[in-house]
């Protein structure tokens, strides 16, 4: 049974979630003892950054480029995490070793600022030491979604400057991304596509976005989304592929007469796009060639570095 998990993130329910091990700040805990308090930086203002994670054969391929992710945003946000990569990948190891897990899980690493004595926005009032959280699940994507095709409609929520909120922190503050995927799913559709402050496409509201028109390869400038971890290694692979890639603006134009289009994200890998708005790509045939060929690439390169 499929939950109501949107598009790229459906997944079948798992009942040994229930009882896995979570790790918090250096313990490992059931799940339904998992809590934090009322007064986590993280409950009452978003103030924290995270990371998504896949675990195939024991291990998390491109962890140290998540690790470094995760730190460039702590560093903006001025936040101490109190552990260095080396200590947050052993929490890591630790948490799928606790849980016996193996593959087809997914995990979500968090960190905010920690307890505060009283609610207000600044760090002034915070007390003790960020929260940290590992927490694991098996959870697979939907076949079903990927063999169908996702279908995107354009949201009127856009991404932001810099200046309001820098669309590169991978933050706990995800309103407009959560407005955004209302919006599409009262349309009807699986994801919501993002435009950039100037109309242009930036990003969907939880993947990243690619359209192929004349074997060449599509996205955004990258000014507006989230350095995608996987985003960047599809770039990676199509050119060794000898693909041409173009990361520029481009319009919704350029989209409804794309050859194929797909999203990209660590829970998903490459999941093809169906159709964008109401407009069926490539007469709805998914997924395109040079989808299947890059999604070939990046599952050959993910058993290289996660061997059995």
């Amino acid at each position: 049974m499929t939950n109501a998990t949107q598009g790229p993130h459906a997944h079948a329910e798992d009942p040994r979630n229930a009882n896995v091990l979570v790790w918090m700040n250096g313990k490992l805990v059931p799940r339904d003892e998992a809590k934090v308090s009322v007064l986590d930086s993280g409950f009452l203002m978003g103030d924290g950054v995270w990371e998504g994670l896949r675990v195939y054969n024991r291990k998390v391929p491109y962890l140290n480029a998540h690790l470094r992710r995760l730190a460039e945003g702590a560093k903006a946000l001025d936040l101490d995490i109190g552990m260095d990569a080396h200590a947050l990948a052993a929490a890591v190891a630790a948490t799928i070793a606790a849980n016996d897990m193996i593959s087809g899980v997914h995990i979500r690493l968090m960190v905010t600022r920690g307890l505060k004595r009283t609610p207000f926005q600044g760090p002034s009032v915070n007390v003790g030491q960020p929260t940290v959280v590992v927490l694991a699940e098996w959870k697979e994507p939907s076949e079903q979604v990927r063999a169908r095709g996702l279908d995107l409609f354009t949201v009127h929520v856009r991404r932001g400057r810099p200046d309001v909120q820098d669309p590169m922190w991978n933050s706990h503050s995800k309103l407009n991304c959560v407005t955004a995927c209302i919006q599409a799913a009262k349309a009807g559709a699986d994801e919501g596509l993002m435009l950039d402050p100037h109309g242009f496409v930036a990003t969907c509201n939880s993947t990243h976005f690619f359209v192929v028109r004349d074997r060449e390869l599509w996205t955004s400038s990258g000014r507006y989304c989230l350095h995608g971890i996987t985003r960047g290694n599809i770039l990676r692979l199509a050119r060794e592929q000898e693909l041409v890639t173009r990361e520029a603006d481009f319009s919704l134009t350029q989209v409804y007469s794309a050859d194929e289009a797909f999203c990209t994200g660590t829970f998903s890998g490459i999941m093809p796009v169906r159709s964008v708005d109401g407009r069926t790509l490539a007469n709805g045939t998914v997924p395109g060639p040079v989808t299947e060929t890059l999604a070939r690439a990046y599952a050959s390169e993910i058993a290289k570095l996660c061997p059995p």
